[in-house]
This record gives structure tokens, sequence and C-alpha cells, in this order.
């Protein structure tokens, strides 16, 4: 008699793709894949459209497609378009990048600020005005996006020689650590340059106004690489959700599969911050709304959270104009009014760990 052996049951996120794909729940998620799709286009709608300067649809529309000079084309074309296709390009940059941070420190509030990401861009801004006398755009973002990425390397190299290697809880303390180590060089530095404190509380409140459409074209080609970087990471997400051993025990390269995410997520979270600012909460939203819907798989929820992360920036900087006329609240303050519940909400679900 042939004695049954039990299969192990492939759980469903590293299951091939095409029979998830195929799926009753995969449709489900195509739909609202489109869904988010025209959510985010509504939102550059009204971005375009509303303001702290009111605009009848007719202006805006001849601002849009045949504007000639007029005030109304000026505000269309020249300080609403830009600031919309650079809300919409570092909302999905950030919602992203908060996914793969989440996945790979396996916690449910990481954003730039738990890997020091922030820090270390904000450091290197104010070293460059204080050390360098740097004071245009161009020059802090380049300077910025260094700092970001000085600091995502400084954090995964420490966790490389940790003990147990580039483990979740490693990745969280050394980015605690990191955050704080930057901060405090930052805050030196701006306590003696006049100068530096003036920039750094311009670049640290997060903004999408004020950047020219030129700027948005030069962070493309580097949200494009973190895009790509991340879809080849998802798969191995997955399996690291499982935990490490596990991952091992299916065929996964632990080791380049963390590597992987952590050059996505700085090159993601470094272009974003460096030219915007630490926009916080956009990440830490976007990934839970989208783990909602999705569930489990990484290739979904990267999807969903670099969508809800584009419309949510939009959507906070157009709120941001229109609560505060003839002035505007800047998206990072409104993003931080619209997350702080939300992170008060993730906390207060969370299950005390007893004995």
């Amino acid at each position: 008699m042939i004695e049954a052996r039990a299969v192990p049951r492939v759980p469903p996120e590293i299951r091939p793709a095409r029979q998830r794909l195929t799926g009753v729940g995969g449709r489900r998620r195509w739909v609202g894949l489109l869904v988010l799709l025209g959510v985010a286009a509504l939102t550059v709608l009204l971005s375009v459209a509303l303001g702290t300067k009111p605009l009848s649809p007719g202006q805006v529309w001849h601002g849009l497609w045949s504007p000639e000079g007029l005030e109304a084309d000026v505000i269309v074309r020249d300080l609403r378009l830009p600031r919309t296709w650079l809300g919409l390009v570092a909302g999905a940059a950030l919602g992203v990048a908060g996914a793969l941070m989440q996945g790979h420190t396996r916690n449910p509030i990481a954003d730039p600020v738990v890997l020091g990401i922030s820090a270390g861009a904000g450091t290197c801004v104010v070293a460059a005005v204080f050390l360098l006398g740097v004071s245009g755009l161009y020059g802090y973002v380049w300077f910025g996006f260094l700092g970001a990425a000085a600091a995502s390397l400084l954090v995964y190299g420490v966790g490389l020689v940790a003990r147990g290697g580039a483990t979740p809880v490693t990745l969280a303390l050394a980015g605690a650590a990191a955050h704080a180590l930057f901060t405090a060089l930052t805050a030196g530095m701006v306590l003696i340059d006049r100068q530096a404190l003036e920039i750094y509380r311009f670049w640290t409140v997060g903004t999408v106004s004020g950047r020219p459409m030129e700027l948005v074209v030069q962070m493309l080609p580097f949200i494009l690489v973190g895009l790509a970087l991340a879809a080849a990471n998802a798969g191995g997400l997955n399996a690291l959700s499982l935990g490490e051993d596990t991952a091992r025990s299916l065929g996964l390269r632990v080791g380049p599969t963390r590597a992987i995410g952590m050059a996505a997520i700085t090159v993601l979270t470094g272009t974003a911050v460096a030219v915007c600012g630490p926009i916080g909460f956009a990440g830490l939203v976007a990934t839970h709304i989208a783990r909602y819907f999705t569930g489990p798989d990484y290739r979904w929820i990267l999807a969903y959270a670099g969508l809800l992360g584009a419309s949510l920036v939009v959507l906070a900087d157009t709120l941001g104009r229109l609560v505060a006329r003839p002035g505007e609240l800047q998206v990072g303050i409104m993003l931080a009014l619209i997350g702080a519940p939300v992170f008060i909400y993730l906390v207060s679900r969370r299950k005390p760990v007893g004995p």
C-alpha cells in the first residue's frame, strides 16, 4: 500500500502570476486598478481647475489648449500644470517606496523617516548651503538626492555588517540611529548659518509648488529606474514576507533581493525628497489602503500604492490651495493633517504584545 504524503500548500502570494491574474480575484484587482487610474485622472483635473485664484472652465480650457499669455493662461500652464505633474510623479514614487519599506522592514508604520532617508537628504542640503554656498534650487536638489542615497547606503551597510545580516529589525534600528545622527548634524549647521536655516525651513515643509517643469522632466529617468527595480523586487518581497528561512527554502537569494529593494527605495524616495522635501504619510497611507483591497501580494500592492500615492499628493495639494485662500497650505502640511489620524488609527488597532 502506497503511503500518501502531504504536499505543502504554496501561499497564494507566491503562486505563478498567470494562475492569480486569470482568477476571479485577479479580475477584481484589474478592475480596481482601472478605478484608481480614473481617480488619478480626476485629481489631475481638479488640480488644474481649482486653486487660490478661481478660474472658469473656459479659462482653464483656453489656458491648456490655446494660451495667449493672459493671466489665466500663465496660472494654468506655468503654475498649476508643473505642480500637478510633480505631485503625480512624486506621489507615485513615495507610494511605491512606502510599500517597499513596509515589506522589507516588516514595519506597518515605515516611511522615509524610519530609514533616515529624509534626514540624510536634509543634512546634505544644509551642508551644500553652509559649506559650499549653494543657493539655487537646481543646486541643492542634487545634493538632497546625494544625501538620501548616502543615508540608504549607510543604513544598509550597517545592516550587512551586523550579526544576522540586514534583517528587518536591524534595518529599522540602523535607520533610527541614522535619523538621529543626521538630525543632530542639521541642527548644528542651521544654528550657525542663518542662510542655511532659511533654505532648510523652506525645503523641510514639503511642497510641490515653485518647481519648474524642467525639474520634473529631469527627475523622471530616476523615477522610472526606481519603478523598474521595484517591479523586479515584488516577487522576492512576497517570499520574504513569509520569513527569511521560508524564503531561502523556496530558493530565494535573500541578500540580492534586499539589495535591489534598498536600491529602489533609495532612488524613489531620494528623488522625491530631494525635489519636494520630506512629504510624510503618503507612502504610509497609500500602502495600507492598497493592502486592504489587494491582500498580501506585493505585485498588486506596489501598483495600487503607486496610484494611490499619486492621487493623495495631488489631492492634498489641491485642498491646500482651497482651504487657505488667498494663501495656501503646503502639501506636506495637508498630508500630515490627513495622515496623523490614520497613523493613530493604525497604532490603536495593533494588538499589544504580552507574556
